[in-house]
């Protein structure tokens, strides 16, 4: 498949919280989201092994090379990656499924994927219903917004005791403040929107109390999620 950048392409460089982790946001990202769309409805999505609450299908070679063709040099300005070196760990359709009640509890709470400044994750949003965009968090106990090597240990000892404790997360999606963490950024899901931001920053998707999960990739939530290293 071809691909191209739209022509009212728009692109902000933003903050995160208190300890200013950098995030990119797009705006009509893509000439053509709707042909993404109809790819992703023409392939087989399957479960997967690690926490993402839902089904993946792998996306084309090319959206990568895309990807990594338009923005070498952004990511190594703004995020400190190699420009030469940085390449695609992982890139997946992506379709939330899990009900609220089948959450694990790691899938209520903010999360990291990984505990590295150089490796970045994205989020291209493919959905036009109101189904939640992507929220950033502070845990409270530590003051901590992202999770690296040096503070990993310590936080997730803490959270191993609030997993434990009165306060425990909920039988729900995350979807602003709660007593263990606060809610210190948040974009919403806009058609043909995409974010990028270090995998090591606390976040979630935003979803709400009426989510109703739908396997359809027309109709569900949609998105296209990648891992860069």
């Amino acid at each position: 498949m071809e691909l191209a950048l739209h022509p009212d392409f728009q692109l902000k460089k933003l903050t995160i919280g208190r300890e200013q982790a950098p995030l990119i946001v797009i705006d009509n990202f893509v000439a053509d989201p709707d042909a993404l769309v109809e790819v992703a409805a023409g392939k087989l999505f399957g479960d997967v092994i690690n926490y993402y609450p839902g089904l993946r299908s792998k996306v084309p070679l090319t959206y990568q090379r895309f990807i990594i063709d338009r923005f070498r040099d952004l990511f190594a300005d703004y995020f400190g990656a190699s420009a030469t070196a940085i390449r695609f760990t992982s890139c997946h359709f992506s379709l939330v499924t899990t009900p609220p009640e089948k959450l694990l509890p790691l899938q209520r709470i903010p999360h990291v994927d990984s505990h590295s400044f150089t490796e970045l994750a994205f989020i291209h949003y493919l959905f036009k219903a109101d189904l939640g965009g992507t929220a950033f968090y502070r845990h409270r106990a530590t003051g901590y917004e992202y999770v690296d090597e040096e503070r990993k240990a310590g936080y997730w000892r803490i959270v191993d005791k609030e997993q434990a404790g009165p306060h425990r997360a909920e039988v729900a999606y995350i979807n602003g403040d709660t007593a263990l963490y606060e809610q210190v950024g948040r974009q919403d899901a806009v058609f043909n929107r995409m974010l990028i931001y270090r995998r090591n920053s606390l976040h979630s998707g935003s979803l709400g109390r009426n989510f109703v999960p739908d396997p359809n990739p027309r109709t569900g939530r949609l998105s296209i999620n990648g891992f860069l290293a």
